[in-house]
């Protein structure tokens, strides 16, 4: 198995850039779009659990506009073969103190990439501790 392949890097990356417009933008169709329309489909948020496109197409629709001081940090991008990647960046537009944490798994469906699970919480940011390898 090819891990990052530079082509499909590129391909999530974009993607991913989509999806986090969408987010700035408050853009529920692109949102929809962009996660799989799956009843497999999953999504925690703090505070929220959504199983299935469904509920997660309801959540989107109610999404109010990211701040203008959402920046990211640390974006990693993974791919696994051709089909399969995984996103994972950290985030600023919390209050102070706080850092939020973005992880997400992306698949090829029919030509297309799609979020198939997704989290993102909020922590307070002395509680990190960082280790790398």
């Amino acid at each position: 198995m090819v891990i990052n392949d530079p082509e499909t890097v590129a391909e999530v990356t974009e993607a991913f850039g989509r999806y986090e417009q969408g987010l700035i933008d408050a853009d529920g169709p692109a949102l929809d779009h962009l996660f799989w329309d799956s009843p497999y489909t999953v999504r925690y948020g703090d505070g929220q659990i959504q199983h299935g496109h469904a509920p997660i197409k309801a959540f989107n629709a109610k999404r109010r506009k990211t701040g203008p001081d959402r920046a990211l940090t640390e974006t990693i991008v993974t791919t696994f073969g051709r089909e399969f990647a995984t996103v994972s960046t950290l985030y600023v537009d919390v209050p102070p103190g706080k850092i939020g944490r973005q992880q997400q798994s992306w698949a090829k469906i029919d030509g297309d990439w799609h979020v198939v699970a997704a989290h993102v919480s909020v922590v307070d940011q002395v509680e990190i501790e960082r280790q790398q390898a």
